[in-house]
């Protein structure tokens, strides 16, 4: 879909649709009340009849308004004006997007994004709004024999700015939402497909496709020959029970100044995880292919970045392979040695994240990086915890998270620091390794985060625990593409420090 922005008066624009706003008072926008006083009342008299009260949610057609020289006007309720806060706000720009795809309207200028929404200016209103509708009118029917889609859908919106003196901002404004969306998108795209298509070697191809579509990108793609020789034996544990071998995709982007230290993303790739020997119950283990949308996250991420093309370094790296059960399988009790010479008793095959992500982390040690941000799937006690609104963040560094945590309240992909207090680090003494890849049930989350903070002492680091946040169960099952919207905000922000 194309999104554009303009300004001027909306009686006199000549479209398929313009999009107003009515407060649950009955109160008018102030867009609406300049095509009330253009069309003689016409507005205010059908609101007088009752036709619209303005509540949350409510949407009324109208065809041929007198004065106007648009085919069709659509009114939006949007509820009480003094509680029209960011989420109802994003609610409403998303209801817009999905009435407007069934009206039969191709394009459309939205008034939307002159609705007062405390402390938000005209740039974040406008990137909102266009993320907003993008994501409502996503689609993942790749694998239907049946599309069933609008006979006519939306091919254009245009949101409008106060004045000429906005557009270059709102333009701006555009172009970050097209990008992130983007990668939002190809991030749903990843996380949605079935496991038997989307493989470890079908995750590496699409890191090559990258490096093919964006001259920026360059991958690599470690075999288990390649991890074998540099001693990664925490993440190969986790694929000898596959028949599917495991692949370490390294994509570098490095379009910043050649003596920056670059950032340094790490993505949980667990294309479909069972648990391997320590089996997960039947009951949703379909939903056990979403155990790689953190390395969806990453590459979604990488996809914006590279679409934006931010003048900073960025590594992506993903750990991909499938947790399964066989003749080869690691058993419960095993002890191996990561590349970090560190030996870990695995007491749990189930908690297999943490074993692919403690050698990816050792890895990226080879590039001195400024950060390290790792994103993962990695505890349902993560869910338990903080439900399925925020991400948690663990991190060694408190300026890290506070720039996650304000990214967070930028994009509202939202994140919420946990702590990694020594306390915790007891709870993963083993009597004959160095130490146990899980540390019992109380605090899962944290003991899971601890584990990884022993890998990560030589760098600035955070871990994202997205378990919570990266997709829907039941009805609306589905990927989310969190957490691209919180990544790519912290990266436009990190450019900007940068740039000061």
């Amino acid at each position: 879909m194309e999104i554009s922005v303009k300004s001027g008066n909306p009686e006199k624009q000549r479209t398929a649709c313009i999009v107003l706003g009515i407060y649950q008072t009955r109160k008018l926008t102030h867009s609406a009340e300049e095509v009330d006083k253009a069309s003689d009342g016409y507005l205010s008299s059908l609101i007088r009849r009752g036709d619209m009260e303005g509540e949350l949610g409510q949407h009324l057609m109208l065809h041929n308004v007198p004065n106007t020289l648009c085919d069709r006007v659509l009114l939006v309720g949007c509820g009480k004006e003094r509680k029209l806060n960011e989420s109802v706000y994003k609610t409403i720009q998303a209801d817009c997007a999905k009435r407007l795809n069934q009206s039969g309207a191709s394009e459309a200028v939205s008034f939307l994004t002159e609705l007062h929404v405390k402390t938000r200016e005209t740039h974040w209103k406008v990137r909102t709004a266009a993320e907003e509708s993008q994501k409502a009118l996503y689609r993942f029917d790749q694998l239907k024999s049946s599309k069933n889609l609008p006979r006519r859908p939306l091919k254009k919106i245009t949101f409008s700015v106060p004045s000429r003196r906005n557009l270059s901002d709102g333009e701006e404004a555009v172009r970050e939402a097209m990008a992130i969306a983007s990668g939002v998108h190809f991030a749903r795209d990843l996380s949605n497909m079935p496991a038997n298509v989307c493989t470890p070697t079908y995750l590496a191809k699409q890191g090559q496709q990258l490096s093919q579509q964006y001259p920026g990108i360059k991958t690599k793609i470690l075999e288990e020959s390649d991890m074998e020789q540099l001693g990664m034996g925490a993440f190969l544990s986790v694929s000898r029970g596959s028949s599917e071998p495991a692949k370490l995709i390294v994509m570098e982007y490095l379009n910043g100044d050649p003596d920056d230290k670059p950032v340094v993303l790490v993505g949980k790739g667990v294309t479909f995880d069972s648990g391997g020997i320590s089996l997960k119950a039947g009951a949703g283990m379909d939903e056990m292919k979403f155990d790689m949308c953190g390395a969806a996250s990453v590459f979604g991420t990488l996809r914006s970045i590279a679409e934006l093309q931010l003048p900073i370094n960025l590594v992506c790296v993903v750990g991909a392979t499938e947790n399964m059960p066989g003749p080869d399988a690691t058993r419960p009790g095993d002890i191996v040695t990561t590349m970090s010479g560190q030996t870990v008793e695995i007491l749990n095959t189930d908690a297999e994240g943490r074993l692919v992500l403690c050698d990816a982390l050792t890895y990226v040690e080879k590039y001195d990086p400024d950060v390290v941000i790792d994103i993962a799937t990695l505890t349902g006690a993560c869910i338990v915890a903080l439900g399925h609104e925020p991400s948690g963040l663990f991190s060694n560094h408190s300026p890290l998270a506070n720039d996650l945590q304000n990214a967070g309240r930028t994009s509202g992909d939202r994140c919420w620091e946990l702590p990694l207090w020594d306390e915790y680090q007891e709870q993963l003494q083993s009597n004959f390794a160095d130490m146990a890849n899980i540390g019992g049930r109380s605090a899962g989350s944290i003991t899971a985060a601890c584990f990884l903070s022993r890998f990560s002492k030589k760098f600035h680091w955070a871990h994202l625990d997205i378990a919570g946040t990266a997709w829907h169960s039941g009805k609306n099952k589905g990927a989310t593409g969190r957490p691209v919207g919180l990544l790519s905000q912290y990266l436009l922000d990190y450019q900007q420090d940068k740039k000061a």
